[in-house]
């Protein structure tokens, strides 16, 4: 009897070392994942963080997939915004050098509110941006962003993209 037993016990011992290194692996990502969370809702809380696009969709419905480059820069009592515009303008623009999404705020009114399911909305108006009137972020948790500009004398835009930290330079 004893004899059984032993490879039985070996036997089970064996298929259950596998289950328990995937279950520890497991809890590893879930502390990576929230640690990244915790830094994203950091970042937001503090007002410094960068939103960087990745697409953008103009009234007409079509997207368009954007290049490097193209991002919504927020820090303490300064909004920086480098973002392309496709639609149609009620009005000439007074430069036409400078696009309508070329510019530098440090006057505005910042709003954050968190959403029932996790994530961020946050709307940013600036008093000094020009054409533009409002800036709407919708954050998820994993940083996941879409932002809706709306103008005075144009048609809106969307933009989606990633929210995260602002890098240093060397």
């Amino acid at each position: 009897m004893k004899t059984r037993l032993l490879p039985f016990m070996i036997g089970c011992l064996l298929m259950a070392l596998p289950g328990a290194r995937i279950i520890a692996q497991d809890s590893g990502k879930t502390s990576k994942k929230t640690a990244s969370q915790t830094e994203l809702a950091a970042n937001i809380h503090s007002r410094t963080y960068l939103f960087q696009a990745q697409s953008a969709t103009p009234m007409s419905g079509r997207v368009i997939q954007l290049t490097g480059g193209y991002e919504v820069k927020v820090k303490n009592d300064t909004v920086v915004v480098y973002l392309p515009y496709y639609g149609r303008a009620f009005q000439a623009p007074l430069d036409p050098t400078k696009g309508p999404l070329d510019f530098t705020s440090t006057q505005f009114k910042y709003t954050l509110t968190e959403r029932k399911k996790g994530g961020w909305n946050i709307l940013i108006t600036p008093s000094d941006g020009g054409d533009v009137r409002q800036l709407s972020f919708t954050v998820s948790e994993n940083g996941y962003t879409s932002l809706q500009v709306t103008s005075n004398n144009r048609q809106p835009i969307s933009f989606y993209g990633t929210l995260g930290a602002i890098k240093k330079r060397k």
